[in-house]
């Protein structure tokens, strides 16, 4: 037993990953309802593009500096269209993004554009804007972060089925959250 305690504690990683699966698991297992929560749509995934991280020329050290702090950045290269209980809705050409934003030591398990992109887009471009755009491209009313932290959390229940992964990323987003959010409306007049 002390064994195997002192190898979940070398690598904790593998072994919170190991709880996260078991607890999705037992929660999809038993939790048969396929509820539908905002009724996301889209006719087909949104074309997107990396963002170079331009670490030449900033000098040996501040180079590797950006290279392991750095989040890549996307950018959305034809408007992306999708519906919410009914209503349709687009995120425009040249939106840029950098997907969930998921800690660096839990991106080896969890891509930002992974399991969590459809959500992660909607979410951001509503985080950045504090709306969601329209496919006529006028905006809705004004969305609270609670309210576009729900919407992700909806979105990706629907498209990836992972309960407990979700709602742990909608409560990480309600405790920090608020720094995106406050950034983003230093930004909007």
């Amino acid at each position: 037993m002390e064994m195997l305690l002192e190898l979940a504690m070398t690598f904790w990683q593998w072994t919170i990953l190991g709880v996260l699966v078991v607890a999705g698991f037992i929660v999809n297992k038993f939790d048969k309802d396929e509820e539908v929560r905002v009724e996301f749509k889209y006719p087909k995934m949104p074309k997107m593009e990396p963002v170079p991280i331009a670490t030449k020329g900033k000098g040996f050290w501040k180079g590797i500096l950006m290279w392991l702090m750095t989040t890549r950045q996307w950018v959305i290269t034809e408007d992306f269209h999708y519906t919410i209980k009914g209503e349709e809705f687009k995120v425009p050409a040249g939106f840029q993004f950098d997907g969930a934003s998921v800690p660096k030591f839990l991106a080896t398990f969890l891509s930002p554009v992974g399991v969590l992109l459809m959500g992660g887009l909607v979410h951001d471009y509503g985080y950045r804007f504090g709306c969601l755009q329209k496919k006529d491209g006028t905006h809705t009313d004004r969305k609270d972060q609670k309210e576009l932290d729900a919407i992700f959390r909806d979105i990706c229940i629907e498209v990836n089925g992972f309960k407990v992964l979700n709602y742990l990323a909608y409560w990480a987003l309600r405790l920090v959250g608020f720094v995106a959010w406050n950034q983003n409306r230093k930004a909007i007049p």
